[in-house]
């Protein structure tokens, strides 16, 4: 899938954004894609660290609270379903890449 110029600036910060959650998460031992982590991160329970580090936990709350107001612009600007897709896309850019760290 080839992205339209206005998909693609919204592909690059997104995948930014998830870059820098998944480096904290690295940093942090949390396993992002296991259930109820993301939650638990939101709500700012650092009991799914594998590794206590509080200012990495703090950025990846940050990153993914972040994550999330871009989304909404994404929503806003290209459309519930195209925004559903390119974030579809880069979960799975994202899933590939935990898989092969």
């Amino acid at each position: 899938m080839t992205d339209t110029p206005r998909e693609s600036v919204w592909t690059h910060q997104i995948d930014d954004v998830l870059s820098q959650i998944m480096r904290e998460a690295s940093i942090c031992q949390v396993k992002m894609m296991d259930p109820g982590v993301i939650e638990a991160v939101l709500k700012n329970n650092d009991s799914v660290c594998g590794h206590q580090n509080p200012l990495a936990f703090k950025k990846l709350r940050e990153a993914l609270m972040m994550g999330f107001m871009v989304r909404e612009k994404a929503y806003d600007v290209l459309g519930p379903i195209e925004a559903q897709a390119l974030i579809d896309t880069i979960r799975e850019r994202l899933r590939q890449r935990m898989e092969h760290h």
